[in-house]
């Protein structure tokens, strides 16, 4: 996928299922460049979900562009990466974190997105998780129960790189329950 500079901070669109609806695309970064590149299963699926939700109309927020899947990584601080982080999250209407299982089916450590995971939780926003389904053991209580806690929809990896508008459907219905959820405070 070519890097746009408009996707630093949102690419705009009027037309398309998701048209309107803002969508921070997230997932390893640190600890998928190797040192022969950026892992490449998940850099398809990264660049798949991308691209899946742009062509449907959402603006899209993605360190893996702005970052040009660890090209660019060393070329930002801590300090810019948490702030414009925590920016998108703020003003995202869905997170669609994408974490991979490596072939000996433990989880691909990703500290950042665990990070974002944990304030989109806290902000309220609605989770559209990409990984392997039942969960690997690897993962940790709290990511297998975050659902009790947050609005988070759950897509398996390899469905998803088999059917990528899985995730449309996903958004749709996250964004839905979002605006359910709005309009019922707005009754009370």
């Amino acid at each position: 996928m070519e890097t746009n500079p408009a996707m630093s901070e949102a690419s705009t669109h009027t037309t398309g299922l998701l048209a309107g609806l803002d969508v921070f695309v997230g997932g390893p970064i640190q600890h998928a460049i190797l040192k022969n590149g950026f892992v490449g299963q998940l850099q398809d699926a990264i660049t798949t979900a991308i691209q899946t939700v742009t062509e449907n109309g959402a603006n899209v927020f993605s360190a893996h562009v702005v970052e040009k899947f660890g090209a660019d990584t060393a070329s930002f601080t801590p300090e810019q990466v948490s702030v414009r982080d925590f920016r998108w999250m703020k003003k995202c209407d869905v997170f669609v974190p994408v974490l991979p299982v490596q072939e000996d089916q433990i989880l691909r450590r990703t500290d950042g997105t665990h990070v974002e995971l944990g304030w989109a939780t806290a902000l309220g926003r609605p989770i559209v998780l990409i990984t392997k389904q039942p969960f690997v053991e690897s993962a940790s209580h709290l990511l297998k129960g975050l659902h009790r806690v947050g609005s988070v929809q759950h897509i398996d990896f390899d469905e998803f790189t088999e059917k990528p508008s899985l995730l449309i459907d996903a958004v749709l219905t996250a964004t839905e329950r979002q605006r359910e959820a709005i309009n019922a405070s707005l009754v009370a």
